[in-house]
């Protein structure tokens, strides 16, 4: 079963959702024959490296409320995400451009697969949303890639050069065919989307459905056997 995952590295809702989603693949029991490929979706692409001002002033302005406004959007976004697990510091948040995050989540996908894949996801999440670190820095992004077992040099190279650009950008492209607008949004072997962060709950309900699809039940009788002198107990229909 394959689950494409499109999302930002900026996005609170899509750190959620990676919890979440891991909670359900956790309860699954397919769940090692699952492959999970994250892939780009940048909410802001014209962003600086980092943004002049703080998180909540570009909040109030991007959304016409006040700073104080922002700041309890804040505060209700961190009691969201402890109920799953996560610890989101937004007075620390240094937002910026991920284009260059996003092309290295494709060069660890390249390098080391799905796995390696999602545990630079989740290391960026923590990065941005607990650590305060700058995530449109380039040199940031190496020492953040190279704590999950990436190359150092390898990343600063990929990072100096226009490698994955075209990977990002194909992404991207293939999120507006699918009429992704919000992240984070999942795919489900090509053919069920869920958009938003959903309980997992929720996500588990997908992932059966569409492994009950992939993988239908025949029902065999036993030569020879008539198919209702098999034995078996329906509702009502044995003591116990």
């Amino acid at each position: 079963m394959k689950v494409d995952i499109w999302s930002d590295v900026v996005c609170p809702w899509c750190a959620i959702g990676r919890a979440r989603f891991t909670a359900a693949l956790a309860d699954f029991p397919h769940r090692d024959e699952v492959q999970v490929r994250w892939h780009s979706f940048e909410l802001n692409p014209r962003a600086p490296r980092e943004l002049p001002e703080p998180l909540a002033e570009h909040l109030a302005a991007k959304y016409g409320v006040s700073v104080e406004q922002a700041h309890g959007m804040h505060r209700n976004m961190t009691e969201v995400a402890a109920a799953d697990g996560l610890d989101f510091h937004f007075e620390r948040a240094r937002s910026g451009n991920t284009f260059d995050a996003h092309r290295l989540l494709h060069h660890a996908l390249e390098t080391g697969g799905p796995r390696l894949q999602d545990r630079l996801k989740e290391r960026f999440f923590q990065a941005y949303l607990t650590d305060g670190e700058p995530i449109g820095d380039p040199e940031t992004l190496v020492w953040v890639a190279a704590e999950v077992g990436l190359d150092a040099d390898d990343s600063r190279a990929v990072l100096e050069s226009d490698r994955y650009a075209d990977a990002v950008r194909a992404d991207e492209l293939q999120a507006s065919r699918y009429g992704i607008t919000g992240v984070p949004f999942f795919v489900v072997d090509e053919k069920y989307g869920v958009s938003g962060a959903q309980p997992a709950a929720a996500l588990r309900q997908v992932l059966d459905t569409a492994w009950a699809e992939a993988n239908p039940l025949t029902l065999l009788t036993p030569s020879g056997v008539r198919s209702n002198e098999g034995g078996a107990c329906a509702d009502g229909s044995c003591a116990i």
